[in-house]
């Protein structure tokens, strides 16, 4: 009986930026654990559609470009158009830009805190009300990085985004409780996803990370998996405005 709680049998969750990596490792977690999966994504997230489809849950692609919150109300719209609700929202989509502080541009400030903070907090609130709406709350989980705790090199708004995203799941959480919702965070530590392709391929840094890395070794989509499926099910209930470091240790160090 106390493992049924891990379940999400039924349970329909919204995924931004699930075309690769990170959120398609989460995605994939959350069908195997039963969920209907609505996707968010620039392109069509093919390889992640016949995952989980190979599961034998549904899945659905909503073409839409989140540094625009003008897509959001129909992001709504068409999920639960599609399966009827939404109780699960998952807030993946993200970029960074790397410069030096000295020299960082305006465009690189903008362009990444629109998507990794503006966006995050707006789709938040329109599944809030979603949720609301539906009557029987939900949960949400945003994606920060170690760079909500730390303040990072030559990424000066990506740091100012991810630090953003655990103030603001506290705050949301503080909110939202009452209707049963609720908003944690996933920081996942150093991941071998495309965002960190760079730092893996200069051999000198990527010895300098895994150095401090007690499990000695980058992190995998699977690995977020297991935390998302967590969070999103009701044994995780009694979380909420907390920020889980998944990082092989990282931090502890």
């Amino acid at each position: 009986m106390f493992m049924n709680s891990f379940s999400l049998e039924g349970k329909v969750a919204l995924v931004t930026g699930c075309n690769t990596g990170l959120g398609q490792g989460m995605a994939l977690g959350l069908a195997q654990a039963g969920c209907d999966i609505v996707g968010v994504n620039l392109s069509e997230p093919s390889e992640t559609r016949q995952k989980i489809e190979a599961t034998g849950r549904r899945f659905i692609n909503i073409q839409a470009n989140l540094m625009q919150q003008s897509s959001i109300p129909s992001i709504v719209e068409k999920a639960v158009a599609a399966f009827g609700k939404i109780d699960i929202l998952v807030n993946n989509a993200g970029i960074i830009r790397r410069e030096d502080a000295i020299d960082f541009s305006e465009q690189n400030w903008d362009e990444v805190i629109n998507i990794n903070l503006k966006t995050v907090f707006f789709l938040s609130q329109a599944v809030a009300k979603q949720f609301i709406a539906q009557g029987h709350g939900g949960k949400i989980i945003n994606i920060a990085s170690m760079l909500s705790f730390q303040g990072g090199i030559r990424v000066p708004s990506y740091t100012a985004s991810k630090s953003a995203v655990m103030g603001i799941t506290r705050a949301m959480a503080n909110e939202w409780a009452k209707h049963n919702i609720n908003v944690n965070a996933i920081a996942p530590g150093y991941m071998a996803t495309d965002n960190t392709a760079a730092l893996r391929s200069d051999g000198e840094r990527s010895k300098e990370i895994l150095d401090r890395i007690p499990a000695g070794r980058w992190g995998t989509p699977s690995d977020v998996a297991g935390p998302c499926v967590f969070l999103a099910s009701c044994a995780a209930d009694y979380i909420n405005g907390y920020t889980i470091a998944v990082d092989g240790g990282w931090l502890a160090r």
